[in-house]
């Protein structure tokens, strides 16, 4: 059995604990013994620490810990007797550097193991960049790690410590390490002590300490970052506070901290709550939130105060508090359940200012917020009751009676009374309350809900003056007819207020259906754009079908914006610019309906995103009411957002993009000296020792060793020729730099030049040529296409057994040269037979055969020059066929 006034936790809440008590399970804890400033102690009370655990039997090593010759600190370090691990001998530029030894902590596997520096960086050629790492590592293998750093190298608070003391801090670790921390031990001492402490030579030698006193450790600077050090470390108390209340489910809230809530709702004073409530938070030196609750019945609130709501939720934000918007459908509960969520001590009110009357039929706001407060304090803001009156005075008059209603719901009367007049002499006069109850429905659905209500009580008065006996009179004869005019006003009003609630709760639900098809539309062209012109151009498309408004898109072009993206009808002039400019310079909206250049006809907001600004896009919209409503607002800035990360995932794709071009540049640089190094140096090689020999022994030399040691030299000269010419034939294929000298050539001289100039290395092997057909002259460059089949005809004698024979065919039609070159070698697997042609690609060569990889992609390359293809594939008997065609006529292709 429950009680209903049990407070469970949430799943959420559950499965939040239940998933870090699953992590603190698998991986050691960490204590982290945080100072403010080099001096304050906290390797001593690291090693304090580490002391008392060892005399409760812990297995406890020193992995590293620096004293920095502070006498204190290695006088304690030998007087606990601890474990000191070896440290890791690091050689960098000549010198030893020693650094943290995971590995020899991971065999050792201590209980807990001392880090001193967390932001420490680690030397070249250590596993990990820093220190931070390694105690991850050590945590992630289930040790437990006692480390020291200091506030100011926390990556969050970088920028703030160089701001504080000019000095910009190199070595950082990410916040998450204090989330991950089991314990925080903040180490504190006043900064006149440590001021002390550094003249006395305990911090830094004296040269080093007086260097210290002139830059960082100045009285300002200690004041400050102390007072960093300790909110930083309440915070993270506050957190776990926080965190505990959620999954123990207490209702709360706990005054550890003050936290303000003030809510806006369209109303004129709204302004002067905001303002208020900043004046009662800085005295307090307390957080404050303003949240609005929208509920369903507020449409039409929203819809007259949007522009006041709008303002005041801006106004709050520059002034320092955190705003939400919260859809609910009873004020009351979401205030109370923002209240409790956030742990907020107070809440800031205005004082009712209804007629006693209403206030009687209605409990104002601050009255049920009252009743449920519990432990919440709700500061109550009074107003001079002149500026009340003149205000409501104001308000009332802004609101116009709205007659329509009220003349459609007379009409309802009157169609009802008219029906019951001719069904009277058929039905009883209580029957035909009915037909009125009809007309309240009626008018809920189409007047709304105060002609509904008017409805039912003039339906009353119609019933009882046509229907009732005496007739024609507000006389009752029956006063059980009382009971029944009370029953009819009563439904008739609480259906009125149903319907209407129904009907508005359905306008809001319309609403956030058209908001989040046009955020899904938006969200997927986006993901199917690939370049910036179809991200900015499915911007401006869903931007203007959304809202019906036209769009402009600017992008920065050096030191200007440039518009990139616009909606066709859409012109701008140099005003226009110069507001877009300046909200993208000062990364702030701008222009109409802002509170900056209001003059401007359209509004500009910047394309933010985490990594700075990327542009800015303006919207000019149909009418001047459409600018302020929040729902707009809301929407445009989705849409700027979303239209900047699309831009940032665009760029960020290039620059990977270009990494890999980068990568593989350097890859192919990379193999071209690996494949070129050895193929060069060995023919120079070569030829440096046949001169060296000649030089120094050629008088002792015979005749016949002379000459094939120049034979040698030449053979090898000629090949080093060969892999030059190579490279230079790769450059200027690529650079487009080949000219071709065409002219009628006959395919026979083609072969032949080319088995002559390989003469030397057919060395006896049969090589056959076959015509299929007579050959007409065709057009090609006799010097290129013959480097061709030079390096066809060489890459099968490097390939195939020696021999076996290697045959060439030559076959013409009507529009096509076709040369046929097969060798009976092992053939190609099939995952090199699609690279064959790519550049600096061998595959695997037999003994002595070597190559730059750039024979057959030079081939290629001249190949299609001419406009012609060639392909390689393998024999079903086994070997290589190669085959290349050339166009007859020069204008194929």
């Amino acid at each position: 059995m429950t009680n209903g006034d049990d407070i469970r936790p949430s799943p959420e809440a559950m499965l939040k604990l239940a998933q870090a008590e699953e992590v603190k399970a698998e991986v050691g804890k960490l204590k982290i013994f945080l100072g403010y400033a080099a001096g304050v102690g906290k390797t001593y009370a690291m090693l304090e620490a580490a002391d008392l655990r060892k005399q409760e039997g812990r297995d406890v090593v020193v992995g590293y810990v620096e004293s920095h010759g502070r006498f204190e600190t290695d006088s304690l370090l030998a007087f606990t007797g601890l474990e000191i691990m070896p440290r890791k001998l690091v050689e960098y530029q000549g010198v030893q550097l020693a650094e943290l030894d995971i590995d020899g902590i991971l065999a050792r596997r201590p209980q807990i193991v001392l880090v001193d520096e967390l932001a420490h960086s680690n030397a070249p050629g250590c596993r990990h960049e820093k220190r931070w790492q390694d105690v991850e590592e050590l945590l992630a293998a289930g040790v437990d790690v006692y480390t020291t750093v200091n506030i100011q190298h926390f990556e969050s608070l970088n920028d703030v410590v160089a701001q504080i003391t000019g000095v910009v801090v190199r070595e950082t670790v990410p916040d998450r390490l204090l989330d991950l921390a089991f314990e925080i031990k903040l180490i504190d001492i006043s900064p006149e002590d440590l001021l002390q402490r550094l003249k006395e030579g305990k911090v830094y030698i004296p040269a080093q300490a007086a260097k210290a006193m002139e830059k960082f450790f100045r009285l300002g600077n200690l004041m400050a970052l102390r007072e960093l050090s300790l909110r930083r470390a309440a915070a993270r108390v506050d957190d776990q506070m926080r965190a505990y209340m959620e999954t123990q489910s207490i209702a709360g809230p706990w005054p550890t901290a003050e936290r303000l809530l003030v809510c806006v709702s369209g109303s004129p004073f709204s302004e002067r709550l905001i303002r208020s409530t900043c004046r009662l938070a800085e005295e307090l030196k307390a957080q404050w939130f303003t949240v609005y609750i929208e509920t369903p019945g507020g449409g039409r609130q929203l819809q007259e105060n949007r522009e006041r709501i709008w303002r005041d939720l801006r106004l709050a934000e520059s002034l320092g508090a955190q705003v939400a918007t919260v859809t609910a459908a009873d004020i009351t509960d979401a205030v109370m359940e923002y209240a409790v969520r956030h742990n907020v001590t107070k809440i800031v009110m205005g004082k009712p200012n209804k007629p006693r009357w209403r206030e009687i039929l209605q409990t104002p706001i601050a009255d049920r917020i009252i009743r449920r407060s519990g432990a919440v304090d709700v500061v109550i803001v009074s107003f001079d009751q002149e500026d009340t009156a003149a205000t409501a005075s104001v308000h009332r008059r802004s609101r116009p009676l709205k007659l329509t209603g009220y003349a459609g719901c007379l009409m309802l009367i009157a169609a009802a009374t008219l029906l019951c007049e001719l069904l009277r002499p058929f039905l009883a006069p209580t029957n035909m309350v009915m037909f009125y109850l009809l007309a309240v429905v009626v008018a809920s659905v189409r007047l709304g809900r105060k002609p509904a209500i008017a409805t039912a009580f003039f339906g009353v008065l119609a019933f009882d003056f046509f229907f009732v006996p005496p007739r024609l009179t507000f006389v009752v004869a029956d006063t059980q007819y009382l009971l029944t005019f009370l029953g009819l006003f009563v439904v008739g009003v609480v259906i009125s207020s149903l319907v209407a609630r129904a009907r508005e709760r359905a306008e809001a639900m319309r609403t956030r259906e058209v908001q989040t098809a046009s955020l899904y539309y938006l969200s997927r062209d986006l993901a199917a754009s690939v370049d910036t012109d179809a991200v900015l151009k499915a911007v401006v498309r869903n931007v203007e079908e959304a809202l019906n408004a036209q769009v402009v898109i600017f992008l920065p072009e050096g030191e200007r914006l440039d518009i990139m993206a616009a909606s066709d009808e859409l012109t701008l002039d140099i005003k226009e610019q110069a507001v877009a400019d300046w909200a993208f310079r000062n990364n702030h909206q701008a222009g109409r309906a802002t509170d900056t250049l209001v003059s401007a006809n359209l509004i500009y907001l910047p394309l933010q995103t985490t990594t700075g600004v990327l542009g800015v896009m303006g919207v000019l919209m149909q009418r001047e009411q459409d600018y302020h409503a929040q729902d707009n607002r809301r929407l445009l800035e989705a849409f700027a957002t979303q239209a900047a990360m699309a831009m940032e995932r665009i760029r960020f794709s290039r620059q990977a993009e270009q990494a890999q071009i980068l990568q593989a540049r350097e890859n192919l640089e990379r193999a071209l000296l690996n494949s070129i190094s050895h193929d060069l140096r060995t023919p120079l090689s070569s030829v440096t020792g046949v001169l060296t020999c000649l030089k120094d022994e050629g008088e002792h030399l015979s005749d016949h060793a002379r000459q094939e040691l120049l034979d040698n030299a030449c053979n090898e000269a000629e090949r080093l020729n060969r892999f030059v010419g190579n490279l230079l034939d790769m450059t200027r294929i690529e650079a487009g730099a080949v000219r071709l000298n065409r002219e009628p050539c006959d395919v026979q001289d083609l072969v032949g030049c080319a088995l002559a100039a390989l003469e030397s290395r057919i060395e006896g092997r049969e090589i056959s040529f076959r015509m299929l057909s007579d050959l007409p002259l065709v057009p090609m460059d006799l010097v290129l296409m013959t480097q061709v089949m030079v390096n066809l005809v060489d890459n099968s004698l490097k390939y195939s057994p020696v021999g076996t024979p290697i045959e060439i065919t030559a076959a013409a039609d009507s529009e096509w040269l076709t040369l046929e070159l097969r060798d009976h070698g092992p053939g190609v697997s099939e995952h090199d037979l699609r690279r064959i042609f790519d550049k600096f690609y061998r595959i695997p060569v037999p003994e002595g055969a070597g190559g730059t990889g750039l024979g057959l992609s030079i081939c290629k390359g001249i190949v299609e020059a001419h406009n012609g293809r060639i392909v390689a594939e393998n024999l079903p008997s086994g070997g290589l066929r190669i085959e290349l065609r050339l166009p007859l006529n020069t204008a194929k292709g």
